[in-house]
């Protein structure tokens, strides 16, 4: 019974932001014919980015992330043209299970400069440099697995995730006013090498990805990814290709590839990770930050 009311509760909040948010734009007819260059060629790294990527699991911890990122914007000659530093947050709750999780993320805030040449590639009216500091738009999913890999042979792990417009500088070109959403499926198996051996880790996924765009159209987008990990005591290291390709074929279809190092020390992990945009999302990220788990679940059933 309680988890069915802490799902209802969760269901009903993200309907009303969703329908919050849709209530702020008056709907016309649409055009489909023009191409609405609202994607993530366009914008700041954080208005359109490629989601990360489940490897089959949840979380039987509380998880929480916070990293420092730097992206260097590749669409010039120089990269000091598109330089964004931020803070990021990531909170995984589960839900009385390990099977489900509840997932909040978003760049707290975020500093910015990028140059008139920049500017004028996003079709922007500022004339200048522009130099300013944002705070980013918040996603909120509900994470269920349904396979186990003990019983199954794999995991599997269905996600749903909606994303405000809760970020400011649209006339900036830092994100885009408008809700979104994404559902997706994350196939995963791990091979132990040996006794007390490493784990070799193969996953993926794929998924439907949506934004509004212009009055009374939509954005609607495939999502497709594969990740490869390998963990031997306190190192890991993964590297994930993925991406989403959107029906207007212009600037909208991102692809990015991720490589992340960690090391755990009891509950808490350092990560280093670079992300690289090879089509649609121009940038190269660098992140640093740290992961803190907490056996949440132990400490309730012993109370």
């Amino acid at each position: 019974m309680r988890n069915r009311i802490l799902a209802s509760i969760i269901t009903l909040t993200m309907l009303c932001i969703a329908g919050f948010a849709n209530a702020q734009t008056t709907i016309v007819r649409p055009n489909l014919s023009i191409p609405s260059k609202i994607g993530p060629a366009y914008f700041g790294p954080n208005a359109f980015p490629v989601p990360d990527m489940l490897d089959g699991r949840t979380s039987a911890d509380m998880r929480l992330e916070l990293y420092g990122d730097c992206f260097l914007g590749t669409t010039t000659g120089s990269v000091a043209d598109d330089v964004t530093a931020d803070m990021f947050a990531r909170l995984t709750i589960p839900l009385f299970t390990p099977k489900a999780n509840l997932t909040v993320w978003m760049p707290i805030f975020e500093y910015f400069h990028t140059s008139a040449e920049v500017n004028a590639l996003r079709r922007l009216p500022h004339k200048g440099d522009l130099k300013g500091f944002d705070s980013g738009d918040a996603y909120v999913s509900a994470d269920i697995r349904i396979l186990s890999q003990e019983r199954h042979h794999c995991d599997m792990t269905v996600r749903a995730a909606l994303k405000t417009a809760s970020a400011n500088r649209f006339a900036e070109g830092r994100c885009y006013d408008a809700p979104g959403y994404f559902f997706d499926v994350s196939v995963g198996r791990g091979l132990q090498f040996g006794k007390g051996g490493g784990i070799l880790r193969v996953a993926l996924s794929t998924g439907f990805l949506c934004w509004q765009t212009d009055n009374g159209r939509q954005n609607d987008a495939v999502m497709y990814g594969a990740l490869l990990a390998y963990k031997y005591k306190r190192f890991g290291i993964d590297t994930c290709l993925g991406g989403y390709v959107g029906w207007e074929g212009d600037g909208d279809r991102p692809m990015t590839i991720k490589t992340n190092l960690s090391y755990a020390f009891g509950d808490w992990s350092l990560r280093l990770s670079h992300q690289a945009g090879l089509m649609d999302w121009h940038y190269h990220q660098i992140r640093i930050g740290v992961v803190w788990n907490f056996d949440i679940l132990s400490r309730i059933s012993k109370k």
